[in-house]
């Protein structure tokens, strides 16, 4: 295991994120980390998403929407978790919405004006929020990445293209980066599924030692 760190915060009510690529195994873990730590578990919003459909079917259409719509949602899940005062964790963060906006806009996918506004909505919403007791990064390949969203065969995600989740990539690595400076950042090697089990007590110890970036490569 290979650890930079610096102080981190105590762990006496935990609010988690799961940060990672689409298909990276977050929810799987979040799962477990719930039972491991008590955890109240908050989900991305995908099967009742209204947007995510017409989304992959037409991106350029409605990337400003969906990112509209997703950023409402998890600012609700942020806010509901800050109130309620209880332990808990997040599958993908408010913050990785940014990621997307981004990512869309480089590639043509979102207008510059929409993008502005979408930074504008995101930037304003940021100064009602608590940050989190830490972020685990799931880092996983593109090829990984693609690999894990075929085998899952959602209907709407089965277009997606691999320049798609390249430049995706990209830009969590820019992300993690930019994020470890603020909120305590947990980065785990994830290309190969593990005792998820075993994982959940690693992050408990993790977190409890967090530092502003933490690398984990091997558990045993």
């Amino acid at each position: 295991m290979t650890v930079t760190q610096t102080r981190g915060p105590d762990l006496d009510n935990p609010f988690i994120g799961i940060a990672g690529m689409i298909g990276a195994g977050k929810t799987t873990l979040a799962k477990a980390l719930g039972r491991h730590m008590e955890l109240d578990v908050y989900y991305e919003p995908v099967e009742d998403n209204e947007y995510l459909a017409d989304f992959y079917r037409d991106t350029a259409r409605y990337s400003f929407a969906t990112q509209i719509y997703l950023l409402n949602r998890r600012f609700q899940q942020h806010q509901e978790i800050i109130w309620r005062g209880r332990p808990a964790i997040q599958d993908r963060t408010i913050y990785e919405d940014a990621i997307f906006a981004k990512m869309l806009s480089n590639q043509g996918l979102m207008e510059e004006r929409d993008y502005r506004t979408y930074l504008g909505l995101f930037r304003h919403m940021s100064n009602f929020m608590c940050r989190p007791t830490a972020i685990i990064y799931l880092d996983v390949s593109p090829a990984s990445s693609m690999e894990r969203i075929n085998q899952r065969s959602r209907d709407v995600e089965s277009n997606i293209p691999m320049s798609y989740l390249e430049a995706l990539y990209t830009e969590y690595e820019t992300f993690v980066h930019d994020i470890s400076r603020r909120i305590p950042t947990i980065r785990v090697s994830w290309e190969e599924y593990r005792d998820v089990e075993e994982m959940a007590e690693v992050i408990q110890r993790e977190v409890t030692n967090a530092s502003f970036l933490r690398e984990v490569h091997s558990w045993r």
